[in-house]
């Protein structure tokens, strides 16, 4: 009864789609109002449906409902709380659930926060987010229906794969989701801006929060994606430039650049069309990261290998989504008035340059993913594109951005002076080129491409930390109005010197890891000792350990340096009993200085086993840094003037008072 009540919520949520879709836009050309209010009633109610769809699933999840082939396939009885609720969204159907459900509450929260919102603006937004929706909810019910019934179910599910089964991996693909739909909205927003043909500040100012929002779930998914692939796996690696990485990286990169030109047509009423163009892209990638997993095309723990079917059912909404929208943009972007005009060396040109290099760099991950797959697709065979490609395409564009960055904030709306911006950097890069030093007397000389690149985040991150001292007035008067302009500085503010600080740690953290991470491999016995970068690591031995629904071998090392104890890590390999497929827990010791990693293997049969012992330099500093990102973005998104549907002051309602008597 509960999954026909969910397969019943999926149809009327399809329905209250399709109406929300067609009858607001209607409204917002006739001027009818209450045609566009109905797009607000209709996105609570398709929100409703989808919520108590949803419900339904987890419930068949949480109770292991067998009667369900999605559960049967994803779930057993055996497995933990956590993971039944997570396996609603480990696998094809319920993901897509989950997708359509984070679309419709995007939806809604456009309908509720939009209060100062132009009435027939709103209307077009919320009948182009239905439209997403009638499309998805389609592929959804007609392709991907997670109610499906067995007509014989099986005594117990084969078990969700062991290696979803994770903590980090129950939360990374929910915040994925958040970030990709987010997206939605700035793409709703730049299509109905093209039917009105206008674009201004305020479009900007209400554009700006639902890209903020998407992008801070994005970052954060991002990163704990990362952090996953890092102590789950077990080779010791963060990154590994996978074409399911490059998906989510790719609307990131877009949507980075997005935010930073938003701030221009707020500011300074320029860049209107590239926004919009922007806005469209960046769901654009979302789509097509969409596609590319849900296809089949690649097989991957993130990917859902599905039939055909299912691909070309998305490769046609692919098709009528972005190329629809483009196809607008070219008919109705010529007639959008140009903004002001402004100097090459100015905020706004350091914006637009900021722009074009986030646009170049994932235009190198666009190629280095797609490629392959059009070589194969085309008979040209296999071809394999991996680091070495994104080390001579993607790091190249890159750097001169980060170098650039600290620049940019440091310039004045309009006009600016050059030679006064470095001035002002002038300690910055003293402070630099200190650090610069530093590194190279600790890594004893080399490589000097990391010792540069250690120099270019401690120059960002300095360049950062001199902007905000500058804001405050910082030794220039007394500590205690420092401390005052401080505190009235705005969200916003305080939003951007964390990102940017943030993003100047994780690079230091990624170079570190990646150019002085030390791996040794070895076979050893119980009471042997393996020295890895002047660390001892003494293998007591082995003892096997049981799970709710696996078995595992548990190994102890004993860490030492210089005879001193440090700490114990006891890393395991894994089997689960319902897949029987192995994994990997490695042991990690995190210390601000880097970490000490342990991974056990297999035995050789003589009472030895193959171990995996690894140095990782500051690899914390990362998801310190991306922390501060996501940190710095949500203090963004609490400054007021970023709110959409904030009250107007008393000032204002005043005004209005006295205008209307």
């Amino acid at each position: 009864m509960i999954a026909e009540l969910g397969q019943y919520a999926l149809i009327m949520a399809l329905l209250a789609a399709i109406a929300q879709s067609v009858l607001p836009l209607i409204g917002a050309e006739k001027l009818d109002s209450r045609l566009m209010a109905f797009g607000n009633h209709a996105s609570m109610i398709q929100l409703l449906f989808l919520v108590m769809a949803f419900g339904c699933l987890t419930q068949a999840y949480i109770v292991s409902d067998f009667t369900l082939l999605n559960v049967v396939e994803n779930s057993h009885s055996t497995k933990p709380l956590l993971y039944k609720i997570s396996g609603v969204w480990g696998n094809h159907e319920g993901s897509m659930l989950l997708w359509v459900l984070i679309l419709a509450i995007f939806g809604a929260a456009v309908a509720a926060f939009g209060r100062n919102l132009p009435v027939t603006l709103k209307a077009r937004v919320l009948a182009i987010q239905a439209m997403i929706g009638v499309g998805f909810l389609t592929f959804l019910i007609f392709t991907s229906n997670p109610f499906t019934r067995l007509l014989v179910p099986p005594e117990n599910g084969q078990d969700l794969n062991p290696l979803l089964q994770d903590p980090g991996l129950a939360f990374h693909p929910p915040m994925l989701y958040v970030g990709y739909v987010g997206f939605s909205v700035a793409f709703s927003f730049a299509i109905a801006a093209l039917i009105e043909g206008k674009v201004d500040a305020a479009w900007a100012r209400w554009v700006r929060p639902w890209t903020l929002t998407a992008w801070i779930f994005l970052t954060g998914g991002i990163a704990l994606g990362s952090w996953w692939a890092y102590y789950e796996l077990g080779w010791g690696g963060w990154w590994f430039w996978d074409p399911v990485e490059n998906v989510s990286f790719m609307p990131w990169l877009m949507g980075t650049a997005l935010l930073h030109s938003a701030i221009v047509v707020e500011k300074r009423n320029s860049l209107k069309v590239w926004t919009i163009l922007l806005a469209i892209l960046t769901f654009s990638l979302s789509l097509i990261g969409t596609f590319i997993v849900r296809s089949g095309l690649l097989t991957s723990v993130h990917a859902f290998a599905v039939n055909p079917e299912r691909g070309i059912f998305i490769l046609f909404l692919l098709a009528i989504a972005i190329g629809g929208s483009l196809t607008l943009f070219a008919l109705r972007a010529p007639a959008l008035k140009a903004g002001g005009i402004f100097s090459p060396i100015s905020r706004e040109g350091g914006l637009l340059l900021n722009n074009l290099l986030l646009s170049t760099a994932c235009a190198t991950v666009f190629l280095g993913t797609l490629y392959p797959l059009f070589m194969e697709a085309l008979g040209g065979g296999r071809v394999s594109i991996g680091p070495p490609f994104y080390n001579k395409t993607f790091i190249p564009v890159m750097v001169p951005l980060f170098l650039l960055v600290c620049i940019g904030a440091h310039l004045p709306w309009k006009r600016a002076d050059l030679l006064g911006v470095f001035k002002r950097l002038k300690y910055a890069g003293l402070g630099s080129l200190l650090a610069l030093l530093l590194a190279w007397y600790i890594s004893n000389g080399g490589p000097l491409l990391a010792i540069l690149g250690l120099g270019m985040a401690a120059w960002l991150l300095l360049g950062t930390l001199s902007e905000w001292a500058d804001r405050v007035k910082l030794f220039r008067v007394p500590l205690g109005k420092s401390w005052q302009r401080a505190k009235n500085l705005p969200g916003s503010t305080w939003g951007m010197t964390l990102a940017h600080g943030g993003l100047a740690i994780a690079i230091a953290g990624m170079i570190s890891t990646t150019a002085w991470k030390v791996e040794d491999v070895a076979v050893l016995k119980p009471g042997e000792t393996i020295s890895v970068a002047g660390t001892d690591y003494r293998f007591d031995g082995v003892k096997e350990v049981t799970g709710p629904n696996y078995t595992a071998v548990e190994g102890t090392f004993n860490v030492s340096q210089n005879g001193v104890y440090m700490a114990t890590l006891k890393p395991e390999k894994r089997l689960y009993t319902v897949k029987r497929m192995p994994t990997t827990e490695a042991a990690i010791y995190s210390t601000f200085i880097g970490d000490y990693y342990a991974v056990i293997g297999d035995s050789d049969g003589s009472g030895g086993w193959t171990v995996r012992i690894y140095r990782e330099p500051l690899v914390t500093w990362i998801w310190f840094g991306c922390g501060l990102m996501v940190f710095g973005g949500i203090l963004s998104l609490a400054d007021r003037r970023l709110r959409v549907g904030a009250p107007a002051d008393k000032r204002k309602k005043q005004k209005i008072k006295e205008a209307q008597a």
